[in-house]
């Protein structure tokens, strides 16, 4: 049974967590950043026809199982080689203030930030590019070296098609290693590409879990929550997390 607001946010609290991380698209907002910036960067010329064209065959055929997740969200951050990374972060920022901040889960935000404020230590873990992940925790208060996400490295500040990192699946867990965070005291997850990464955590929990999570989740009796899904700052009310991690 799916845990209330007041039932996540106190196992939260009672976990007294020093390391928390947070996936990205779909644990703090509804919906997938890496595709929505691709969009992006389609309807905005960010990125040529040819790229473009490109792209949307290998997309369309990672949905019909033809090409593996680590390896389309590779290719999702090395299409923009060539282009200055100032240009791709500006668009990145501006498609997150447009497209994402406005659907925030308002309970995740909060929690993140008062986390923060309780010295908690918190990274973000997404194999969504990094120039869109870190511009989206920036306001949160996650720094971008806090910010373990897909990327490739840049030249003479160009973007190149070397790639670096592609946290998904055991990605994820391995790059916490490689932090030092062998076991965080939190994680939150939403997708079975998240499972790795919650099931090293001394204390997982599935948020906004798809059903492939779900059933993990169940099955290893993990709490599972589902945030309320709205305008963040909207004047709607929402619980209030004051003092509650």
């Amino acid at each position: 049974m799916a845990l209330s607001t007041d039932e996540f946010l106190n196992q939260v609290r009672d976990a007294a967590p020093i390391t928390a991380v947070f996936d990205y698209d779909g644990t703090l907002w509804p919906g997938d950043a890496g595709s929505g910036f691709m969009d992006w960067s389609f309807r905005t010329a960010l990125l040529s026809l040819e790229k473009i064209a490109g792209l949307r065959d290998r997309h369309t055929r990672y949905h019909a199982g033809e090409v593996d997740e680590v390896t389309i969200c590779g290719e999702m951050v090395q299409v923009y080689a060539g282009l200055r990374e100032e240009d791709v972060r500006a668009s990145a920022r501006a498609y997150f203030e447009a497209k994402v901040e406005p659907h925030l889960f308002p309970t995740m935000v909060d929690l993140v930030r008062n986390l923060k404020q309780s010295g908690v230590q918190v990274w973000a873990v997404s194999s969504t590019s990094n120039w869109v992940i870190e511009e989206g925790v920036r306001a949160l208060g996650i720094a971008p070296d806090r910010v373990l996400a897909a990327c490739v490295a840049s030249e003479a500040g160009y973007v190149t098609d070397t790639l670096q990192d592609v946290p998904s699946d055991e990605r994820k867990a391995g790059a916490l290693l490689r932090m030092g965070i062998p076991a965080p005291d939190v994680v939150f997850g939403n997708s079975i590409h998240d499972a790795a990464m919650l099931a090293i955590a001394k204390r997982p929990f599935a948020v906004n879990p798809t059903p492939a999570l779900l059933a993990f989740a169940e099955e290893r009796g993990w709490p599972v929550y589902y945030p309320v899904s709205q305008t963040y700052g909207s004047t709607e009310k929402t619980a209030s997390l004051a003092g509650s991690v």
